[in-house]
């Protein structure tokens, strides 16, 4: 670590971002990663990403070191990813037998394989911020005097009790508990470090209830939402017939059949109603739920685009939907105010900070309400106006990154204050 800091502000910090997969335009944590470094480079600080795969898209002067993993995920049966050198690895051999008994162990060996480049490097950094690995390697460097601070994006344990609620069987509840086996681990982490960043008031909550953490330790620091690239389009004319939303289709937590089933309904009053949705259909509860009701070719699914493209959906879009069970902060719904669409939002996590008064707000896993909240904008264009309008002006308000880095160089700079009067 350098030496003491007598005043913070006297010159950029070199911070290490550890992340054990940072899928650049899927997922929080990518999403997350590849725009609040960005935000660090323009506030003049300088990043060293570390990441597992998938790899993040980052902007020119953040620097990405990689650690591979076994990427098993990339497999569709890893038995088939075995070979004689993963004998001769614990970590690696760790990751395969794990992976193979249905246990999800990337960000245990994520955080060793971090850990032995950090040890080696540490001394080049300010401070470390996690992406939500929580991992027994993070403590390694906090018992060097490395100041560690952590992002947890929500608590993983609301993950973990809606999929076993979801799971139709015993042996795949069983299967899910193993699954998430990691939580044990992330929270006797979590509970260690101080002090820890949480996107919204909610989390918070949540983190308090499921964690154990002491609110006293965390800081609340609202993410960004890239309004340069999801921005209003005015040359693209708007359809009065197309909702759209962002959704993991088998993801129970976040709600895409509870749309469905709204669609479905709303398919006898708007014949012409066209639901898209980003994301990838796969065999499984989604895709036999649209057979069950025959409007499997009603629904159009919608994957790999950027984020440019997402934006042109969502202007030529009358409505996006979002229909989450629960969100730890909610990028889709704060991306699609940003373009200024209309937004039904429920109330499932954070939604409701994100949203506020800028769109419809409806109770979660209630395809009635669901139904009720796209029925009131079809059929009122000056509420859909309105609400477009309000969202993209709380996305510019409240949701800047440049905001969110300046609040997270503060954040930095106690961890930083805390290990040196520890030391």
């Amino acid at each position: 670590m350098n030496e003491k800091i007598s005043n913070l502000n006297d010159r950029p910090l070199n911070i290490l971002m550890p992340s054990y997969r940072s899928h650049p335009y899927t997922g929080g944590q990518g999403i997350y990663m590849r725009l609040v470094t960005k935000a660090m480079i323009d506030l003049g600080h300088k990043v060293e990403v570390l990441s597992g795969q998938p790899y993040p898209i980052l902007d020119e002067g953040v620097n990405l070191t990689k650690l591979p993993s076994l990427d098993l995920y990339s497999y569709d049966n890893p038995l088939k990813a075995f070979n004689l050198n993963i004998l001769k690895n614990r970590i690696d051999l760790y990751e395969w037998i794990s992976h193979l008994t249905g246990g999800f162990s990337e960000p245990y060996t994520f955080g060793e394989r971090m850990a032995k480049w950090a040890l080696n490097n540490y001394t080049q950094f300010d401070v470390v911020h996690d992406n939500q690995t929580l991992a027994w390697g993070l403590l390694k460097l906090k018992d060097l005097g490395v100041p560690v601070v952590g992002t947890i994006h929500h608590p993983i344990t609301m993950d973990k009790k809606i999929d076993i609620q979801h799971a139709e069987t015993i042996s795949l509840k069983l299967l899910k508990w193993r699954w998430y086996s990691f939580l044990n681990m992330q929270i006797r982490v979590a509970r260690k470090l101080d002090p820890i960043i949480v996107v919204s008031e909610n989390t918070r909550k949540d983190l308090e209830k499921d964690f154990g953490i002491d609110p006293k330790k965390t800081r609340k620091v609202l993410h960004g939402i890239d309004h340069l690239t999801f921005r209003p389009i005015e040359e693209i004319e708007r359809k009065k017939n197309q909702i759209i939303t962002t959704a993991s289709a088998d993801v129970p937590l976040k709600g895409l059949i509870y749309l469905i089933r709204a669609y479905d309904d709303l398919l006898k009053e708007y014949p012409d109603l066209q639901l898209i949705v980003i994301g990838r259909l796969r065999e499984g509860p989604t895709s036999k739920e649209l057979e069950k009701r025959g409007i499997k070719e009603r629904v159009k699914f919608v994957t790999d685009l950027t984020g440019d493209e997402i934006a042109k959906l969502y202007a030529e879009s009358t409505i996006a939907v979002s229909p989450s069970v629960y969100e730890g902060f909610g990028f889709p719904a704060g991306e699609a105010m940003s373009c200024g669409i209309p937004l039904v939002s429920t109330n499932g996590g954070s939604l409701p900070e994100v949203v506020g008064g800028a769109g419809i707000i409806v109770d979660h896993s209630n395809p009635k309400a669901l139904l009720e909240g796209v029925k009131f904008l079809l059929d009122n264009e000056e509420k859909r106006l309105e609400y477009g309008k309000k969202g993209r002006e709380r996305v510019l308000d409240k949701f800047t990154w440049k905001r969110a880095a300046k609040e997270l160089v503060d954040v930095y700079k106690e961890a930083i204050n805390n290990a040196n009067n520890r030391s």
